[in-house]
């Protein structure tokens, strides 16, 4: 049950963020690194992030009615991984390379309190 809302709540976290990357990617950079991305490459590489995370929280909704025998732990699994380094990389371009937006620590803590949660899940799946 703890893997299936953590299922729906990435599914509803990443897919948002995902399509907001899609529409308007110097808006999601500003507001998460306060900085601007001008350059054409930059904005296909920030597009195809929002992809990734629209695909993301597509598999997650997709698998949240999924049962401990089929893919969940492998897919909260990767989920541990994204969320974990999600959070290096951001405290990475915070503290190292002073690129902070209003969103930035709020994001950081969401991520490492979703890895938290896959742990969590994680473990609880090895008890059973």
């Amino acid at each position: 049950m703890a893997a299936r809302k953590l299922l729906m709540v990435t599914a509803f976290v990443e897919m948002p963020t995902g399509l907001m990357l899609l529409l308007s990617p110097a808006l999601v950079v500003a507001l998460l690194l306060g900085a601007s991305i001008d350059a054409p490459a930059a904005l296909v590489v920030a597009r195809m992030a929002g992809a990734a995370l629209i695909s993301l929280g597509g598999a997650c909704w997709l698998a949240r009615n999924d049962g401990p025998n089929l893919p969940v732990p492998g897919l909260v699994a990767a989920l541990l991984l994204y969320n974990s380094v999600a959070v290096a990389v951001l405290a990475h371009a915070g503290v190292v390379a002073r690129l902070l937006g209003v969103l930035t620590w709020p994001v950081i803590a969401l991520h490492a309190a979703l890895a938290i949660w896959c742990i969590a899940c994680l473990r609880r799946g090895r008890r059973v």
